[in-house]
């Protein structure tokens, strides 16, 4: 209902009667686990614009600058300083009549997308392609006193990914990294009104250590003016929660119903709730 109301979605809502204090937001966003990108082209640096500030700093280095080389010179998506013969992929597809497609590393750029050209330019020591094979954490620390830089990549290491590589490709993410990303790309906007984020079950999946930053960073958004709505069974997560709302008793067919709703001190004591029963049990 609320994302027809704001003109995001089409889908018609289930019957309500009304929805009340419409007002306190400006928008409604699902952030779920889908891939950020379809192909490979796709990758944490470009989805955050991380790779828009990269291409500028090497397109402002001496030798760059000399040879007239532009930011886009040193993207993988367009012709410039990408490998025409594999168009900027790393690889070639070998198609099997009756198997699958093959994918080898493209012979001409060796993998790592770029004409000698392109690679030959250097930052600290570094060309593009070598750049884009650090982790964040890495990243971190080789870009050090480029704020526009560091402050992006200390909110993703404080989101517990500072593992992820700067060009890892989209299709190779987990649901719950894609998840954190998107959040991180929130968290990264400048500009917006009081938001409801509403989160499906986001702590499958997750690491304890990855459920905590995973809580921090959404404190965060809450700590901002917008409201975070998560359907979520994981204790730590319902425990943290400033208010919750129960259904049951039971599942399906068995439940629906609201069995509580209100902050955390109201559920323990709700003698009909498994959730408040597991929350007693594991954390008083």
């Amino acid at each position: 209902a609320l994302a027809r109301r704001f003109k995001v979605s089409t889908e018609i809502p289930l019957p309500y009667s009304d929805i009340e204090n419409v007002s306190l937001i400006k928008g409604v966003k699902l952030i779920d686990q889908s891939p950020i990108g379809r192909t490979p082209r796709s990758n944490p640096a470009t989805y955050l614009g991380l790779f828009d500030i990269i291409r500028k700093i090497f397109a402002s280095e001496p030798q760059a600058v000399a040879k007239g080389y532009k930011p886009g010179f040193f993207s993988f998506n367009v012709k410039g300083g990408r490998c025409e013969r594999c168009r900027g992929e790393g690889y070639e597809k070998l198609e099997m009549y009756f198997f699958e497609d093959l994918y080898v590393k493209c012979e001409q750029c060796s993998g790592t997308r770029y004409t000698k050209e392109a690679l030959s330019i250097h930052y600290r020591g570094k060309n593009i392609h070598e750049v884009l094979q650090m982790s964040i954490d890495e990243a971190m620390e080789f870009f050090s006193d480029i704020d526009e830089l560091k402050d992006k990549l200390a909110l993703l290491k404080e989101m517990g990914l500072g593992y992820l590589v700067l060009g890892q490709p989209a299709t190779s993410l987990s649901g719950g990294e894609a998840q954190r990303l998107k959040i991180a790309s929130e968290l990264l906007q400048s500009k917006r009104g009081p938001t409801l984020y509403i989160l499906d079950e986001p702590t499958v999946g997750l690491h304890y250590r990855d459920v905590l930053a995973l809580l921090r960073v959404l404190r965060k958004l809450v700590n901002e003016g917008h409201t975070v709505l998560a359907i979520e069974h994981n204790l730590d997560f319902i425990y943290a929660s400033d208010w919750i709302v129960d259904l049951g008793p039971e599942g399906g067919p068995g439940g629906g119903r609201i069995i509580y709703e209100g902050p955390l001190d109201g559920i323990i004591e709700k003698e009909n709730s498994y959730t408040g029963k597991y929350l007693r049990e594991v954390f008083f």
